[in-house]
């Protein structure tokens, strides 16, 4: 049928042109944007995907610095720890001079620059975080991201615990001293060091009580000695003794009067109780510590009325309320939370009735109140160290204490340094999954360039020759004009 009111031919090449011009403009597009999804009705599915992996990547690529952020901080922490090391290694040298019965100059000179060590090791334990409640004594969470689950896309640095702080207390430190000084029992006069004698023979035992100081708080420890079938010789009595009592900071050995005695910063005092059958290594007796700065209060804690103590020293100021009827234990728990900060602490005396309070560095005391914790109202003296028992013994306990602080800052660089280790191999992975996930992200959203760029020539040629069908379409009505002449 010949008609010229529709045009279908022209019709079909006019939707024709709209198709191949669109196709052409998408190709235009992909090429010139780089991408072949431009918008989301390029591609749906592929999109909804592609953001996906572009989500992972944003997150992926802030873990990494997460990480190195992790490992910077670790590497400060490091770096204070080495510090500390090497101030450990002064300490060690500093003890064992002091440690020497040879040494003929002033252990109260060689403890000036001990003491001040022992602080300088706190404040630059503080200064990195690995003081107890420190910034970095907790368990660090990184997050570095790429897991499956919130919980696998973190990176956990555990330095949380006593164990993994380094200040002076926390390695067992503050308590220590080189200045001569150590606990001779009083009214011992048992001797050993008569060539082959031996003690406590036929599984005979002796103990000894110490009321001390272990990790800030007052407690009590018991030595045993047992003799066994043979005994024990002067040596054995003192290793056996020193095994038992080196963890706390407290060092045995024998005098120059051939008695035992005990030294070491520790405040503690020592009560001998009677060996259960002869020969015993000490004849019943008791001792404080009079190594290290001392104080006697009462020989019989009373609690019948409030009391406001007051101690101070060159950390600070420590002011304690005791309340009407508490007994001698809660009473030195409370001395102990208020004073152990600034190195001074109070244990049961020898008699296990009163309180003896004692400190590696001088300190003041006073009371409002005469009963109680002390005789008498107002200030009270304190006893300076005294190195007539032992002139050794406080250093051969520091000796003791620093081997054991150089064990536990071992464990705590270890710590960081496998802390490190597991951050770096999280960023590696995260780097890998970025790489990976980009690749993937790629494929779905990037423009095929070789492939867009045959489409552009193939919608060029549909397009002209949509226009050129066009115009052959147009001109076919004209035909039917000539049937009306």
């Amino acid at each position: 049928m010949i008609t010229f009111q529709t045009n279908y031919a022209a019709m079909v090449a006019e939707n024709n042109l709209n198709i191949n011009n669109n196709f052409q403009t998408q190709t235009i597009e992909a090429l010139t944007s780089g991408y072949r999804i431009n918008n989301s009705g390029d591609d749906p599915a592929g999109l909804a995907v592609a953001n996906q992996y572009r989500d992972q990547v944003s997150q992926l690529t802030q873990g990494v610095q997460n990480g190195n952020d992790g490992v910077s901080t670790l590497q400060i922490v490091d770096g204070g720890l080495n510090n500390i090391s090497t101030m450990l290694d002064r300490l060690q040298t500093l003890a064992t001079e002091s440690a020497t019965t040879t040494f003929t100059g002033d252990r109260n000179n060689i403890n000036v620059e001990y003491q001040q060590l022992v602080q300088e090791i706190s404040q630059q334990a503080a200064n990195i975080g690995l003081n107890l409640g420190g910034s970095f004594n907790v368990q660090n969470q990184i997050f570095v991201g790429g897991g499956n689950t919130l919980q696998n896309s973190q990176v956990e640095v555990d330095l949380s615990g006593t164990q993994n702080a380094v200040d002076a207390n926390s390695l067992g430190l503050a308590n220590t001293t080189v200045a001569g000084g150590g606990a001779e029992l009083t009214g011992n006069t048992t001797r050993l060091d008569a060539p082959g004698d031996v003690f406590l023979a036929g599984s005979k035992t002796q103990a000894f009580t110490f009321n001390l100081i272990s990790n800030g708080s007052a407690t009590s420890v018991t030595a045993t000695l047992s003799g066994g079938v043979s005994g024990l010789t002067e040596d054995q009595v003192v290793s056996s003794l020193n095994s038992q009592l080196n963890p706390y900071g407290i060092n045995a050995q024998v005098g120059s009067d051939g008695t035992i005695q005990f030294g070491g910063g520790t405040a503690f005092t020592v009560s001998a109780a009677a060996a259960s059958g002869g020969n015993a290594v000490a004849d019943v007796s008791t001792a404080t510590n009079v190594g290290i700065y001392n104080l006697d209060g009462a020989t019989a804690y009373s609690g019948t009325n409030a009391q406001n103590l007051t101690f101070q020293n060159g950390q600070g100021t420590a002011i304690v309320a005791l309340t009407a009827g508490e007994g001698l234990g809660q009473a030195i728990s409370d001395i102990n939370a208020q004073t152990s900060g600034i190195g001074i602490y109070a244990v049961e005396n020898a008699a296990g009735t009163g309180i003896s309070f004692q400190s590696a560095n001088t300190f003041t005391a006073s009371t409002d109140t005469a009963a109680g914790a002390f005789t008498n109202a107002g200030a009270q003296t304190v006893n300076a160290p005294d190195s007539t028992a032992s002139t050794t013994g406080n250093a051969l306990a520091a000796v003791t204490a620093i081997q054991n602080a150089l064990t536990q800052l071992g464990r705590v660089q270890a710590a960081v340094g496998a802390g490190e280790n597991k951050l770096q191999y999280a960023i590696d992975l995260a780097n890998s999954q970025i790489t990976n996930v980009s690749a993937a992200e790629s494929q779905i959203r990037d423009a095929d360039v070789a492939t867009e760029a045959a489409n552009l020539t193939k919608a060029q040629v549909l397009e002209q020759a949509s226009v050129a069908a066009m115009a052959q379409a147009n001109a076919s009505p004209q035909a039917v004009l000539k049937l009306l002449q």
